[in-house]
Order: structure tokens, then C-alpha cells, then sequence
């Protein structure tokens, strides 16, 4: 299977701290491929290089055949790939409507300056409504982000970055500050996609890696040590004695 995303000897450094070490990864179709790491180990570092935002020092990143290593975001963004982010980015003083129209606009190539007019176009509202009925929000399109639960704003910028039908999808720790209940719907929720996008997710939620990941790569000091399926990783010693250790892989069931 030809892969979406080819990652091949990435490097960055920022003063003496080498954060992605000579990385090489191929992310295939419709897989969800999670990246795990202790803290410090490059892994919003790597989804920073992967989106466009940081320039790597080294190597080569291509998107669907295309080298996009020198692209900027809004250029990865128009070519179908979308990321989130540790801290929710959702803007408080609109409606749960009006952020995900934004993101259609955005993709569709129209003004950020021009958002109202999109409430009356009705391919735009729809497909809108469309993606906050994917993530679970049809009925709170009226509300404004500021008034969402935490747990509803990651959900609503799941719908922003999924208005835009991407290829591939990158979320930083989507389940950061939310508690059991909210994490487990927004795990069912990533389940749900698996298959009709591919997703690159980096998680501390174990439980949420084990149960959705078809492959995990585990990062130590910006290298990659292990990757391969949730079972192989949870039999790895090495990445036992590098990072999980022996009670914190989760169980078999």
C-alpha cells in the first residue's frame, strides 16, 4: 500500500536540544497511527513540522506523492491536510455554527472577512451543519463556543478540521483536560472515523491509544524506537524500559 505521508530523515534542533532525530515514517491510507512518547520527546514538535509550521533542518515530508517539506499551511491545509491542537482553538464569541463555517470558507477559498454573508449560502451551511452533526453538536449549532462544555469545544474543533474533508488528520492530544466521560465519547467519536480519514494522533490517553490506534510509533528523544501494531508495541521490552513500563501498557482485553 502506497502511503499517504513519507517522513524521511527529519531533523530539528533548537540550540543543543535535538527534537526530531533523523525521523523516517510512512502513515498509510485510512489508518489511525498514533505517536507516543514521554514528555520532551518531539512529539508536537513533529506534528508542528508535518502541518507547516516549523521548518524542519532536514529531510523531506510528502503528502499524497507531492514534497510539501518547503509548503506553507494554508497550501498543506488546501491539499486536504488538517491538524488540531493541544489547547482548543475554537473562537469564543461565535456560534458553534459560525467557527465551522469559517473553517468551510476557509477551505472553500473564501474571506475570513466575509463569514456572515456564508449563513445564507446554503452549500456552506450545510456542509457546516454537517460535520457539527458528525462530531455530535446538530443540536447545539446555535450556541456560542464560549458557552460549550470543554469537552464539546474539542469536539467542535473536531468538526472545524473535519469541515474541510481532509485526507489526513493531525490531532495534538485531542483528549487534553477532559475527564473519563468526555474522553471515552471523544474516543467513540475517532473511532467512528476510522477508515474514511486517515489520522495522525498524538495522545497521553493510553487506554484511547490502545483501543483506536491500527499502529503505534513511540518516540524517545526525537527518535523513533518502535512501531508496529498495539500488540506488538504493548510486547515491545524496549519500549517498556524506555517509556511505558511494565504496568502501563493496559491490559489484553
Amino acid at each position: 500500500m502506497t502511503a499517504i505521508l513519507s517522513i524521511e530523515g527529519l531533523e530539528k534542533r533548537f540550540g543543543g536540544v535535538t527534537a526530531t532525530d533523523s525521523l523516517s515514517l510512512d502513515i498509510l491510507p485510512g489508518e489511525i497511527h498514533a505517536i507516543i512518547g514521554p514528555n520532551g520527546a518531539g512529539k508536537t514538535t513533529l506534528i508542528g513540522q508535518l502541518s507547516g509550521e516549523i521548518a524542519p533542518d532536514a529531510g523531506s515530508i510528502r503528502f499524497k506523492g507531492a514534497d510539501i517539506t518547503a509548503l506553507p499551511v494554508n497550501r498543506r491545509a488546501l491539499m486536504g491536510l488538517a491538524r488540531s491542537f493541544q489547547i482548543t482553538s475554537v473562537l469564543q464569541g461565535f456560534t458553534a455554527l459560525e467557527n465551522v463555517l469559517l473553517a468551510v470558507q476557509a477551505q472553500d477559498g473564501h474571506s475570513f472577512r466575509f463569514w456572515r454573508p456564508a449563513l445564507s449560502e446554503t452549500k456552506l451551511r450545510d456542509a457546516a451543519r454537517a460535520a457539527l452533526e458528525q462530531v455530535g453538536l446538530g443540536g447545539r449549532a446555535a450556541v456560542p463556543a464560549a458557552a460549550l462544555a470543554h469537552g464539546e469545544q474539542r469536539q467542535l474543533e473536531l468538526a472545524m478540521a473535519l469541515a474541510g474533508q481532509p485526507a489526513l488528520l493531525l490531532l495534538d492530544e485531542p483528549m487534553a483536560g477532559m475527564g473519563p466521560e468526555e474522553s471515552a465519547r471523544m474516543t467513540d467519536l475517532l473511532a467512528g472515523l476510522k477508515g474514511s480519514v486517515t489520522i495522525l494522533l498524538v495522545e497521553h490517553d493510553m487506554d484511547a491509544v490502545f483501543r483506536l490506534a491500527d499502529r503505534i510509533t513511540v518516540l524517545v528523544y526525537g527518535s523513533a524506537i518502535a512501531t508496529g501494531s498495539p500488540d506488538a508495541i504493548r510486547a515491545d521490552e524496549a519500549v517498556r524500559a524506555a517509556y511505558l513500563g511494565s504496568d502501563s501498557l493496559g491490559s489484553d482485553s
